[in-house]
């Protein structure tokens, strides 16, 4: 950890949390309650520590090794029992503490994007040499996830109360679908309720929904010859390509007007006087109903497939990912909601003024929103149209498998977006770190009330079983390929 944010952790502790710390002695905040967020607060630079960590190695997915090891040595020390390598995913763990019902699970991840390796400065400053940052701020999740699940495990032991408490650690959310491998595997089967969170620029825990998301590589193969001597007896892998691509394009046209394609060309050839035999296209699409989604995904499919035979190419693709849409549950959301109320926002020091007022200014025009944001707290929304996220995620499959529960916190200077190196800087000091304990306060509060009160759990698996349906069968939009381990390689 850098020793200036690390002094300023140790010397304006509260600072850092007042605001938390004011609401925890009010008499409407029950005294195990109240002994959660002190323990956070006192272990701030702690977590603070291995979340820098895990920032620093920032693994992409399936490959976070010393992530995923780092987080499990945590667990082990708190006394839980880790389970490695699940789902034929090395770098996916269970980590269990207790006994019987209920049974409350709670996500973590840790893997980084491609790019977006930067200083955590409030401007650019890339780091030579690094694949990845942590631009969604994964190394936060992770973090977040154990010491909230350490403060349940705390205290089931102290009250002698029934329960299991399970942390999975979960790899490759930025495309490589780890959650569903898991899912499939039937890791969730026996959990009542599951809990998670997501780094972001504001304080919110509603019941939105996301995304449906599938996606794949397709390879276009063709022959190789001599551009210019004879062209004639070649036939060009990125020829097909660009069909496709071209196909795709028109396409958007005619397809629901809240589809979402996208696409990068991962290989094009290697020098422009050999026709290329081989090209690949990396494609993405979503839509927040699956069944639309599928529907689109035989479009690209057959795109793909014209393009290949008007080329004089032959293609093949390979489905790397696939993901549910979020199931919100609305029961689960509203306690989260005023647990989240409870603990409140962060504010910031003024070191912390400084970086994020000179960070807002790489803004677009539009874009900067009030800093002070990062104290507030949204006002709760309910499953309607304008709670949908443009993004998708794993935690979709898990939330139809078990009723699933999700919230975001202010670790970004408010109006920065995910995937940049603006979240990427914040995630890396103190500013994300903050965030970062808020959400652990919110989720081990949220996992004590479901503990504490057995009709909470019952009247929020009505809720999941109405909507999910009497008859719903879950099979992957993957289908049954193995994990994609190589897929960022």
């Amino acid at each position: 950890m850098n020793k200036q944010l690390l002094a300023t952790a140790l010397l304006l502790p509260a600072l850092a949390f007042g605001q938390s710390k004011k609401t925890a002695k009010s008499p409407a905040v029950d005294r195990d309650k109240q002994t959660i967020i002190a323990d956070l607060d006192k272990r701030f630079t702690e977590y603070a520590g291995i979340s820098k960590q895990i920032w620093d190695f920032a693994e992409l997915g399936y490959q976070e090794e010393k992530s995923s090891l780092l987080l499990q040595e945590q667990l082990k020390k708190e006394g839980f029992t880790v389970t490695a390598g699940v789902a034929g995913i090395p770098t996916a763990f269970v980590a269990t503490y207790g006994a019987g019902k209920p049974v409350i699970g709670i996500l973590g991840e840790y893997d980084a994007l491609p790019g977006l390796a930067t200083e955590s400065k409030p401007e650019f400053t890339p780091i030579a040499g690094q694949k990845g940052g942590h631009g969604c701020g994964h190394n936060l999740f992770g973090t977040a996830s154990v010491a909230a699940a350490v403060e349940v495990k705390n205290w089931l032991k102290s009250s002698g109360h029934a329960g299991t408490v399970k942390i999975y650690g979960c790899p490759a959310e930025e495309g490589g679908a780890g959650k569903v491998y898991m899912v499939r595997e039937g890791l969730f089967n026996d959990v009542d309720v599951v809990l998670h969170w997501h780094p972001g620029s504001q304080n919110a825990a509603d019941a939105g929904t996301s995304l449906a998301n599938k996606n794949a590589k397709f390879r276009f193969r063709g022959i190789a010859a001599h551009a210019a001597a004879s062209p004639e007896r070649g036939r060009s892998g990125l020829d097909g390509v660009e069909a496709m691509d071209y196909m795709v394009n028109m396409m958007r046209e005619h397809v629901p007007q809240d589809t979402r394609i996208h696409y990068v060309i991962t290989k094009g050839g290697d020098a422009p006087n050999v026709v290329p035999a081989f090209a690949e296209v990396y494609y993405y699409a979503r839509h927040k109903d699956r069944d639309i989604l599928q529907s689109v995904w035989k479009r690209i499919e057959n795109a793909a497939e014209g393009a290949a035979k008007g080329t004089g190419t032959k293609v093949d693709w390979e489905v790397l990912g696939g993901v549910f849409n979020l199931l919100p549950n609305v029961t689960l959301a509203e306690a989260m909601h005023q647990n989240l109320k409870t603990v409140g926002g962060i504010t910031y020091t003024p070191e912390e003024t400084a970086f994020a007022e000179k960070i807002s200014e790489t803004f677009g025009e539009g874009q900067k929103v009030p800093i002070t944001n990062a104290a507030l707290i949204k006002d709760f929304r309910d499953a309607s149209e304008s709670a949908t996220s443009g993004g998708s995620t794993d935690v979709g499959d898990v939330s139809w498998t078990v009723p699933t529960v999700g919230l975001q916190t202010a670790t970004w200077v408010p109006g920065s977006s995910a995937h940049s190196w603006q979240s990427t800087a914040a995630s890396g000091m103190t500013i994300g770190q903050k965030g970062m304990i808020v959400a652990a306060k919110t989720l081990a509060l949220t996992a004590l009330d479901l503990y504490k009160t057995p009709a909470l759990i019952e009247k929020a698996r009505a809720e999941w079983t109405q909507k999910r349906g009497a008859n719903f069968k879950y099979e992957a939009l993957l289908g049954d390929r193995k994990p994609a381990l190589d897929y960022r390689k």
